[in-house]
């Protein structure tokens, strides 16, 4: 992508992000390295992809916003309004746009060899256009995006439907709360197939296909007929849903979901990690972040029981420190009703949410490469060096 476009899109779009306080100061560093690996690349398309994941992503995330915020609880307890995942840390811009990152890099290294090969020696077989049957890394890249745009797509706005969500790892799809990691609804489906859509139709209008002018061309390739442009644009769109549809499943199996239980909604970890339950929460510091949330529920009793025997505790200088009190290191993991402050609903404590978004991109790209290969029966290997100017 030339300079001259690159530097000053880049340059808005982290004004936005620090406008909107849409991503941290660490998000907006590592939305920055991202996009220089994006410009890096010859073509517009992983530029014009990551432009519009964010753009898109980020209007999803702000739709009815106050509304999500009462949905879910925040882990820390600091904002007694409500829940949310708030500004996006670095971790989750990496995790959305490392493979997409990666695969860039290495099609861009993949045209310069192609080009200085037909520099020297015009009768190499290589395309710098998108040939049909040909990059197998396009459509990584391509896929990724299509993956996550449905995801985050599925998750902002799927969490205002007025269905409650069925958890998908379950035989008989069994209600649970909204926020459950794994759970899905009909309108989150919708509007992940809307995301995924908006991205690979971005793709296909900055995507250089080899059309019928570039045959006998230097650095020309097979055309695509309309049909093979109607198959590419279906199945990277229903693969960027199906993207969706794994990342549930893989959070409602490996990520933990923890419940609040006085109020009944699920607790977000800040910056999508892990949720500790009221067996650590409650110990040491933390006591102040469970007592700030239960202050916005029907815990504010149980926290004036809590703190009524701190101060017993202190009245008396010869007894024990009382089983609330912070200082007492032995005291149980509950409040005044003695019932844990939190609860797991699903998963299993293997990964946070970044671990899971993380690895559905990684799978979706490279699966994606993995049919478009035995679809044009074309071998895997060729995204490696040595078959990069066969293509």
């Amino acid at each position: 992508m030339k300079p001259i476009i690159a530097v000053p899109a880049t340059a808005l779009l982290v004004y936005r992000a620090y406008s909107k306080k849409s991503l941290t100061p660490g998000g907006i560093i590592a939305a920055t390295a991202t996009a220089a690996a994006h410009a890096v690349h010859p073509w517009n398309l992983p530029f014009a992809l990551l432009v519009v994941f964010f753009l898109a992503g980020t209007r999803a995330t702000h739709v009815k916003e106050n509304v999500k915020a009462t949905l879910t609880l925040k882990a820390t307890g600091s904002s007694p309004q409500g829940g949310g995942e708030g500004p996006r840390t670095h971790v989750q811009v990496f995790a959305n746009s490392l493979m997409a990152s990666i695969l860039t890099l290495l099609h861009a290294y993949q045209l310069h060899v192609r080009k200085t090969e037909l520099l020297h020696n015009p009768n190499t077989a290589g395309s710098l256009c998108f040939s049909k049957g040909g990059d197998l890394l396009v459509i990584g890249i391509i896929a990724n995006y299509a993956a996550v745009a449905a995801d985050t797509f599925s998750s902002e706005l799927g969490i205002l439907s007025k269905g409650q969500p069925r958890l998908i790892t379950s035989w008989n799809l069994k209600k649970v709360p909204r926020g459950t990691n794994g759970g899905v609804t009909v309108t989150g489906l919708l509007a992940g197939l809307l995301g995924s859509m908006i991205v690979v139709t971005a793709a296909m209008l900055f995507l250089p296909l080899c059309d019928e002018r570039s045959v006998g061309r230097l650095g020309g390739g097979t055309p695509w007929s309309v049909n093979e442009r109607r198959v590419l644009i279906l199945g990277l769109t229903v693969w960027g849903l199906l993207g969706s549809v794994l990342d549930s499943v893989l959070g409602g199996l490996l990520q933990r979901s923890v419940r609040d239980v006085r109020t009944g909604k699920i607790v977000e970890g800040e910056g999508g990690e892990r949720v500790l339950v009221s067996g650590s929460t409650v110990k040491g510091g933390h006591a102040a972040e469970v007592k700030a949330s239960l202050l916005s529920g029907e815990g504010k009793d149980a926290v004036e029981q809590m703190d009524s025997a701190v101060v017993e505790g202190d009245d008396d200088q010869g007894a024990a420190k009382s089983r609330y009190d912070s200082r007492n290191k032995n005291r149980k993991s509950s409040f005044g009703d003695e019932k844990p402050s939190r609860e797991v609903v699903t998963g299993w404590d293997l990964l946070d949410n970044n671990d899971v978004n993380f690895l559905m991109a990684f799978t979706m790209s490279v699966g994606a490469m993995a049919v478009a290969g035995w679809y044009w029966d074309v071998t895997l290997w060729t995204i490696f060096p040595p078959n990069w100017t066969s293509s």
